[in-house]
């Protein structure tokens, strides 16, 4: 065989073997697309309310008058305010709640001076605080409950015209709540909300005729309410 046999052979090898790694790499299955990884959107701690509330007393009364009991009580009317509150999460199930709102009231005597009319009245800044415990295995709907601790500013006071120097000290008490959020989507919802506020303040008012009526005032208000819930 001499050389240019060879070589036309040689290169006709060459040829064959490349078209079949050709042939090989067309025929190989490619790889398929990954997909892009999930977007984790990150997790906020905040919430925020805003309720429409109605605040309805439980009121009772221990008035005296120069020392002696009287067969008397108080009856303190109810109100209708917006509220907000911040929620702060621990984690998905514990959080705090702040709440704060102004609730007007007025203070009628009854029973013994029921005939001495309207005795006056208050303007309540009840700011509050409440560790919350959330349920999260019911999907959109989302209960909780809370026990806490309120302080109860009383101010603009005001007497009625049988009465003067109308006086109501600070309150301490503990507070009890329970409601659910129903998340509408990742950020807004709707809430649905009842406390129990302990609220026992002391009072002094002079009556018509220089009587000091001293009294331990109940107050105890439910306060029920329903708003938006808008989780950041």
């Amino acid at each position: 065989m001499n050389r240019l046999t060879k070589a036309v052979l040689g290169i006709l090898l060459f040829q064959s073997m490349a078209l079949a790694a050709l042939a090989a790499d067309l025929g190989a299955k490619k790889p398929e697309p990954q997909a892009p990884a999930p977007v984790i959107e990150p997790y906020s701690p905040w919430m925020v309310r805003v309720r429409a509330i109605g605040v309805i007393p439980t009121e009772s009364a221990s008035i005296f008058a120069g020392g002696a009991r009287l067969g008397a009580s108080a009856k303190i009317t109810n109100s209708v305010v917006p509220e907000i509150d911040l929620t702060y999460f621990f984690t998905p199930n514990l959080a705090v709640e702040a709440i704060c709102c102004l609730t007007p009231h007025r203070i009628k005597g009854t029973g013994a001076i029921a005939t001495y009319g309207e005795i006056g009245k208050t303007v309540l800044l009840p700011p509050t605080i409440l560790a919350q415990y959330h349920v999260t295995a019911l999907g959109n709907f989302k209960p909780y409950v809370g026990v806490g601790l309120n302080y109860t500013h009383y101010f603009n006071n005001g007497e009625g015209p049988n009465y003067s120097g109308l006086k109501i000290k600070d309150s301490w008490g503990v507070a009890g709540q329970i409601g659910f959020d129903y998340m509408l989507d990742r950020h807004w919802g709707i809430n649905f909300d009842v406390k129990k506020i302990m609220m026992e303040p002391h009072a002094t008012v002079v009556l018509a005729g220089a009587t000091d009526v001293t009294a331990k005032v109940k107050i105890n208000p439910w306060i029920i309410g329903t708003g938006v819930t808008y989780r950041f």
